[in-house]
């Protein structure tokens, strides 16, 4: 694949980076070793890969999802300025802020 100006002009601009017209034809060459870099990994035989997502196999941790925290309503509500008891459970009591 062979890149021109205008093209490294384009992929400059969808790249939000600026390049003086000076640094165009230097900007292909580079532009165009990696390109071939890309083509020789094109041609590596990966069919007997498995696909991975870590070069590093290892397993997270998992903990059970339940609740272990609560049950605190009285404790947490106890210095409010102003709070409601309801029921097993106490709230805060806040102003309207929306009319």
């Amino acid at each position: 694949m062979s890149l021109d100006k205008a093209t490294v002009a384009r992929v400059a601009t969808l790249a939000r980076i600026k390049l003086p017209d000076a640094d165009l034809e230097k900007m292909a060459g580079e532009l165009q070793i990696i390109m071939a870099w890309i083509e020789q990994l094109g041609e590596v035989d990966t069919s007997d890969v498995a696909p991975m997502s870590s070069v590093v196999a290892h397993v997270l941790s998992q903990r059970v999802d339940q609740v272990t925290d609560g049950g605190y309503a009285d404790a947490v509500t106890r210095n409010a300025a102003d709070r409601i008891q309801l029921g097993d459970g106490a709230f805060f009591v806040v102003p309207k802020v929306i009319e």
